[in-house]
């Protein structure tokens, strides 16, 4: 039985107390919630942090809200706050397919956002829905907070632009008018890594696309934000023609490669399918609301 390599274990109480620590230990130290990304890697001997920091009990980065410009979602959402959650069904749906097809009841109950969102792994659901909907990370250090778009927060395979004494509060989705967002997702069986998957947003004003988001997942060395595709939809009235050159120009820039769940041509084919089959969704989603 695998096991990790020895560490210190520290029980965090309040968010300033837990990013203090941070900043005392450096980088060998790393948070941990639900614990269903950075624990198997640890038996792996993949990661081999000094110091764990649970912050587990600190109830006040769960949530989900709506404010006049966008929703906020702290970072210890569970993944199942996020698939029954009303309010992002309505104005985000994309959450609710995603977490459809996320792993299985005992990690949705216990898997965060956060760590979803900062394991990085180009396989990740929750990372391109996020990123088709423009969404803002908070990140809060000793001496305050920044915010980073999520096309500047992933930085390479499985590394972010999380600082060592820096901790993702929240997610932050912008909220615009004729919207409509969706999932699409290849798996093995059910509640598997994709083998491909795409989230998209449009923002549909006057008949036309007026504004696009595209993400791949699993397609890549990290998650693909395909913003070639996104420039192509623009400005168009949405049409089976122009979500199929999106997919095109999705099947073109995307870098998958090849392993036990299937080729590249394989893999390309599916980007364009998916990035379609959720441009479609999405597009009828974002009509529904202006009806």
């Amino acid at each position: 039985m695998q096991t990790p390599a020895p560490f210190e274990y520290e029980r965090a109480t309040s968010v300033d107390g837990a990013i203090a620590t941070l900043a005392k230990l450096g980088p060998e130290a790393r948070l941990i919630a639900g614990g269903h990304s950075l624990l198997p890697m640890m038996k792996l001997r993949l990661a081999n942090p000094e110091y764990l920091i649970d912050i587990n009990d600190l109830d006040k980065l769960s949530y989900i809200e709506e404010r006049l410009t966008e929703i906020r979602i702290g970072a210890l959402t569970r993944h199942a706050e996020l698939l029954e959650s009303e309010l992002l069904a309505r104005r985000a749906p994309v959450f609710r397919d995603a977490e459809e097809v996320i792993a299985d009841p005992v990690v949705r109950n216990r898997g965060t956002i956060g760590g979803s969102l900062c394991q990085a792994d180009a396989a990740e659901d929750l990372s391109a829905a996020c990123a088709a909907l423009k969404a803002n990370v908070v990140l809060r250090r000793p001496k305050g907070e920044r915010v980073v778009g999520m096309d500047g927060f992933y930085i390479g395979p499985f590394t972010t632009a999380v600082g060592a004494d820096e901790m993702l509060t929240e997610v932050r989705i912008p909220l615009r008018g004729g919207a409509g967002s969706a999932h699409e997702k290849v798996e093995r069986r059910a509640g598997d890594f994709a083998i491909a998957a795409v989230s998209a947003a449009v923002w549909i004003e006057g008949g036309v696309i007026a504004d696009a988001g595209l993400a791949l997942a699993a397609l890549g060395p990290t998650m693909i934000i395909a913003t070639r595709a996104e420039e192509a939809l623009k400005g168009k009235p949405p049409s089976e023609e122009v979500f199929a050159q999106a997919g095109e120009i999705a099947k073109e820039d995307c870098a998958p490669l090849p392993d036990g769940r299937g080729p590249v041509d394989y893999k390309r084919h599916l980007a364009s399918v998916l990035t379609v089959r959720a441009l479609r969704r999405a597009t009828a989603r974002a009509l529904q609301q202006e009806a």
